[in-house]
């Protein structure tokens, strides 16, 4: 089974800031979680590299418009590595196959008459480039609060009007490909408005991909953007293994601010190309800054390196996706996400896995203890007959399905609740006193809590897989053992296999920073 997921490719006119990290770790979540799942799966970031706003920047710091995006898509590129990104490939739309791939669709779309030579007379803004009719305009600027201005200039047009009919059949037989539903209600009733013909080359500029036999013209940023979903599985080459295995994609993530050129225009395209649509198309929401708008004006932007630097790679990873419903707006503070280190991470997860692989250490000679008693002869009677461990067994199809509808705050609230329950048992066990009075029992409660930990840590992985996978590593559970086919009593941790030495997983914050 094949799983092909896209962040959208970001525009270089300036450096990641958290909106784009929170996007990108998103995909990332779910594409680990789906290679656990033992799906082959094609992780796509990259950046959009053309268009007059890069051009005019460029020109603003006295450098060519190629020098100007090597410099950005290098902090992109770089983000991957700092988010410990696990994507399978980087695009750049300057890239010479990406280049090759959007002149092959706009020849497609001429082919089969849906572009015509016009006049475009209408307003524009660069920061966004978007056109907006007049209507859409609130105070003399674009929806976005964007500046725009007035062009009147010779102009390609795609024939959007009339695909407003297959659209909303579309959508209609397909009611999840917009999500959340909120999402989906706010693009039919902008297709159903009614939709004008779509300007789709610039004469204005020069930064951008020409249009085929006719290169005065620049094709629209837009549509060059978005074509590169289908440029990274080699488009035009349908035939390929590559583009039948993985298009169409399972899943764009896009913020919500973007939602329409991608559940609007890019359908459109593709519907005029004869291509199936994307799956589905997620939109997310935005993050404020302790309950401000993220802007430059304001001086509020957070950088990722920022958080990682502070705060720890796992910690920020795990802050970002716990902390809002996927889809809502959500307010980051550093009180919220230090409360998160410190009462989930450090107080919950770290101190269960502390307190039980510590006495397993001390106490069992530093091997996996073992569980036999008269009742429970093997794993099969453990699972049966402990609470606990059926709590572990019934996760996964539940995080499983919280997964696939991209509610990734619920998923982890499933963990927190297993590791809760193991916090539980153990104080109520109270392993400590059982090692001076029934050995073999505190052997059988350890074991128990080391087997829940496997499950716990194996469920982490896609959101801290550093951390998890150090949690793993300290109960020598192998390598290639801890995929998600492996959370099963018959997969069982092995009675006296050697532990390593425990070490703090999450340091609560404050601890190391009071110290130092």
């Amino acid at each position: 089974m094949h799983y092909y997921i896209t962040t959208p490719i970001y525009y270089v006119n300036d450096a990641p800031h958290v909106g784009h990290a929170y996007t990108s770790l998103a995909c990332d979540v779910l594409a680990r979680f789906m290679r656990l799942c033992g799906m082959q799966v094609k992780f796509m970031t990259g950046t959009d590299e053309h268009g007059q706003k890069v051009e005019k920047s460029a020109l603003n710091a006295k450098v060519t418009p190629k020098e100007f995006v090597n410099t950005v898509s290098q902090k992109f590129y770089e983000l991957s590595e700092l988010l410990n990104l696990s994507n399978d490939g980087f695009i750049r739309t300057t890239d010479t196959n990406h280049i090759n791939a959007v002149q092959a669709l706009w020849k497609k779309l001429q082919e089969e008459g849906h572009i015509y030579l016009g006049k475009y007379s209408g307003w524009y803004s660069v920061r966004d480039e978007a056109f907006y009719s007049e209507a859409e305009l609130i105070d003399g600027k674009a929806p976005t609060g964007a500046p725009v201005e007035w062009v009147e200039e010779p102009s390609y047009f795609f024939n959007l009007s009339k695909w407003s009919e297959k659209l909303l059949a579309y959508y209609k037989k397909n009611p999840d490909c917009i999500q959340p539903v909120s999402r989906y209600n706010e693009v039919v009733s902008f297709v159903k408005s009614g939709l004008i013909d779509l300007s789709i080359s610039r004469t204005s500029f020069k930064w951008g991909i020409p249009v085929p036999g006719d290169e005065k013209h620049i094709i629209y940023v837009w549509l060059d953007a978005l074509s590169n979903y289908i440029s990274a599985v080699d488009y035009p080459n349908t035939n390929s293994e590559t583009f039948q295995n993985y298009w169409p994609a399972d899943i764009h993530m896009v913020g919500k601010d973007i939602l329409r050129f991608h559940a609007v225009y890019w359908p459109a395209f593709l519907m005029a190309a004869e291509l199936p649509l994307p799956k589905k198309i997620v939109a997310h929401g935005w993050w404020t800054i302790e309950g401000e708008k993220m802007s430059k004006s304001l001086g509020n932007v957070i950088a990722p390196i920022t958080l990682v630097e502070e705060y720890g790679l796992d910690q920020t990873r795990y802050f970002l996706m716990r902390e809002i419903a996927f889809g809502s707006d959500g307010n980051y503070s550093s009180s919220a996400l230090i409360n998160r280190i410190n009462s989930e991470l450090s107080n919950n997860i770290g101190n269960l896995v502390q307190r039980t692989l510590t006495m397993i250490y001390k106490n069992c000679a530093g091997q996996i203890p073992n569980f036999v008693d008269q009742e429970l002869t093997n794993t099969t009677d453990l699972y049966s007959n402990i609470s606990l461990l059926q709590q572990a067994v019934n996760a996964f199809p539940i995080i499983e399905q919280y997964m696939r509808n991209q509610q990734f705050n619920d998923a982890i609230e499933i963990i927190i609740k297993l590791s809760n329950a193991a916090n539980i048992y153990i104080d109520i066990a109270a392993p400590w006193n059982l090692a001076k009075t029934d050995v073999p029992k505190m052997q059988q409660t350890l074991y128990i809590l080391a087997e829940t930990i496997r499950y716990i840590a194996i469920l982490l992985q896609p959101f801290i897989p550093d951390a998890a996978n150090k949690i793993l590593d300290q109960l020598s559970v192998d390598t290639n053992k801890r995929t998600f086919k492996e959370l099963s009593s018959e997969n069982a941790l092995q009675v006296g296999k050697t532990i390593r030495q425990p070490e703090i997983i999450f340091a609560r914050y404050g601890a190391k920073q009071n110290a130092s």
